[in-house]
């Protein structure tokens, strides 16, 4: 369909073509992608290739890459204090959630998980209510 045989298009012209079209691509710098899914598995991507397609005013993300499959909750590179995971759990607010609004709000994660607690675990809520709050 595009071009005879010997693998396709130029890269190149592919991205000529795509360019033309209004369609940028982008490739992210990430170092860890987890995937929850809903039968309580998680798919986590390490040193995968990351590439973000902007096109009609939506981002599209591809992942290119081998995950490994862990049960949720198994496991998460930046937990580290057991007492603190059976709090999270216990209030259903995910760990990275936690780390995510206390990163952006410079808040402790105390704050944060009490942020998220009071926000029904709304991402935005917490964030928008300890940036609200008089440092």
């Amino acid at each position: 369909m595009f071009g005879g045989g010997g693998g396709g298009l130029d890269p190149r012209k592919m991205e000529q073509m795509m360019k033309q079209m209004g369609i940028d691509t982008e490739e992210l710098d990430a170092e860890e992608i987890v995937i929850r899914t809903g039968d309580g598995e998680e798919l986590v991507f390490t040193d995968a290739e990351v590439t973000v397609i902007q096109a009609q005013g939506q981002e599209t993300y591809q992942i290119v890459g081998e995950p490994e499959t862990r049960e949720a909750g198994s496991g998460s590179s930046s937990s580290s204090d057991a007492g603190e995971d059976a709090a999270i759990e216990d209030a259903d607010i995910p760990a990275d959630d936690i780390e995510i609004v206390a990163m952006r709000t410079g808040a402790s994660e105390d704050d944060a998980r009490e942020a998220l607690e009071e926000a029904d675990g709304d991402l935005a809520n917490a964030v928008e209510t300890l940036e609200a709050e008089p440092k």
